[in-house]
């Protein structure tokens, strides 16, 4: 059984950083792609970016290019996002999710993750 679960969200002014963990827990030895992705009331998720295990190949979305960077600790089984130069609109739920690197497909497309986590909220505001 996999399991996905996220830290590291909170309240923070515009201009400042956050970095999110998200670690997978799992009793196999297989490798994985992670991923974030954010959502607020009313829009559709929005892929952020994600990170493959196997090959350490990274995607991002424009959301936060410049800005956001995702790398992983392979002995924790964590992945972080460290998010600079947070603006208004970054608020959001971020929820991270994971699938087995062996899956095809695009890193971006929600439907390909197997394994969602609950959340954390991201506040940015003055």
């Amino acid at each position: 059984q996999v399991q996905v679960e996220e830290s590291g969200g909170g309240l923070v002014r515009p201009g400042e950083s956050l970095r999110l963990s998200c670690a997978v827990s799992t009793q196999s030895s297989v490798s994985y792609t992670m991923a974030y992705y954010r959502q607020t009331p009313g829009k559709e998720r929005e892929f952020v970016a994600a990170l493959d295990w196997s090959g350490d190949s990274t995607e991002y979305s424009d959301i936060g290019k410049g800005r956001f960077t995702i790398a992983r600790d392979s002995a924790k089984n964590t992945i972080y996002l460290q998010m600079n130069s947070l603006k208004f609109e970054d608020t959001a739920v971020y929820i991270c999710a994971a699938k087995p690197s062996y899956k095809l497909g695009s890193m971006s497309d929600h439907a390909n993750y197997n394994y969602w986590g609950q959340g954390t909220q991201v506040t940015v505001s003055s």
